[in-house]
């Protein structure tokens, strides 16, 4: 216990005076979750949406292998994309392995299905609901889909911030393909890991009082969210 005060007041005097270490590792973290969200949602959210408004042979088996994804283990998504971007593997020539190139692609790997799983379930529950006027007006699948897509934004934006929850946290995935490198690839889940081993609390407190605080941010904010659309959309 007499150890474990000093070192939160020493994390809480490097969040204040924003130690350049400290910022460095939350900026690259922010940085690489941020890229992977954007990719698995620009990815995701289409998928999804448009399993949830075509009908083609072998959707239920679609749907059970998108949902199966959700438990993707992420030493296992780590591992894969090591071997793809390994110089041994097909997508060595890029030379991006140990670097945040490659953990924005584990990331986002990790996150897509998540994102794509949960959008069409929004959107087949709103196709349910808006089928006939959609056909009546004769909007195409594609057309469907990008109404249906606008019209749940909001229960969308809490499936985006829950993708970006899960990368945030993430240290599996990002150890394995970032190689955990000081000032290139360390993240605050890595650092923090690295730092308790070595047994600097301070740092990894310090990193952990910020991990914890964005998650529960996220958390408020899907809340907020959903309850403004609630009160504003029914």
């Amino acid at each position: 216990m007499g150890t474990i005060g000093p070192a939160v007041s020493q994390a809480a005097v490097m969040i204040a005076g924003l130690d350049p270490q400290l910022v460095r590792i939350v900026a690259l973290s922010l940085g690489v979750s941020l890229s992977a969200v954007l990719i698995a949602t620009l990815v995701g959210m289409p998928i999804g949406a448009s399993i949830a408004v075509a009908r083609f042979p072998g959707r239920q088996a679609t749907i059970v292998l998108l949902n199966a994804l959700l438990g993707l283990p992420a030493v296992g998504v780590g591992l894969l994309v090591y071997l793809l971007l390994s110089r041994a593997g097909p997508l060595g020539e890029f030379g991006i392995l140990f670097t945040p190139a490659a953990m924005v692609v584990a990331q986002a790997i990790l996150v897509a299905p998540i994102i794509a799983a949960f959008s069409r379930q929004a959107v087949e529950d709103a196709w349910r609901e808006y089928r006939e006027q959609l056909d009546s007006l004769g909007a195409g699948p594609f057309q469907a889909a990008l109404t249906l897509l606008w019209d749940c934004r909001f229960s969308l934006l809490t499936t985006v911030l829950a993708g970006f929850g899960r990368a945030v946290a993430e240290v599996g995935t990002v150890m394995i393909v970032g190689g955990n490198i000081d000032g290139v690839t360390r993240v605050m889940t890595t650092a923090i890991a690295l730092e308790t081993s070595k047994g600097d609390l301070p740092l990894a407190l310090g990193l952990g009082i910020i991990l914890m605080g964005l998650v529960l941010a996220l958390n408020a904010t899907a809340h907020a969210v959903t309850e403004f659309a609630k009160r504003h959309y029914g």
